[in-house]
This record gives C-alpha cells, structure tokens and sequence, in this order.
C-alpha cells in the first residue's frame, strides 16, 4: 500500500481546519518556522526532506487531521470521534 502524498494545499486546509499559524505547526512538528514558511511557498505536492515530512504528517495526525485523495480529488477532514458517526 502507497503512502498518499499530500499537496501544500491539503497542508494549509488542514492548518485552517486547526485555526493554526505557521508558527504553530513549526512548533507542534519541531521544525523550524522558515520551513513550513518555504515548504507552503511553493506550489503542488509537499516536498522537502523525509523527515521533514512526516513531522508535518505526524503533526496533524495527533491533532485529528485525515487526508484525502481518491476519484474525488484531494482533500483534508478532521477525524470523526468514535461514537459520533
């Protein structure tokens, strides 16, 4: 199984999602706040160093984040709670 690769779009949708700055997702990924400024300056699907990366991922994992991908297009949600489905 592939790991779904996630756009900077998809990254500031789920920031927006989290009412988090740059500064917070550099603080809550322990990375610092002149990369998350120039991985979101570009364009298309997030690059930047591996581990960079699943920082960033691993952020918005333990804050509820899901991406998307799929026939539909990508996209980003926040977990359901179990329970409230």
């Amino acid at each position: 199984m592939s790991i779904l690769k996630v756009s900077i779009r998809q990254i500031k949708a789920a920031r927006a999602l989290l009412s988090w700055s740059q500064e917070d997702l550099a603080k809550r990924a322990a990375v610092s706040v002149p990369t998350v400024k120039r991985l979101e300056s570009e364009d298309g699907e997030l690059g930047g160093r591996e581990d960079t990366v699943q920082k960033l991922r691993a952020a918005f994992d333990s804050a509820g984040i899901e991406f998307l991908g799929g026939s539909k297009g990508p996209g980003v949600r926040l977990r359901s709670k179990p329970g409230c489905e």
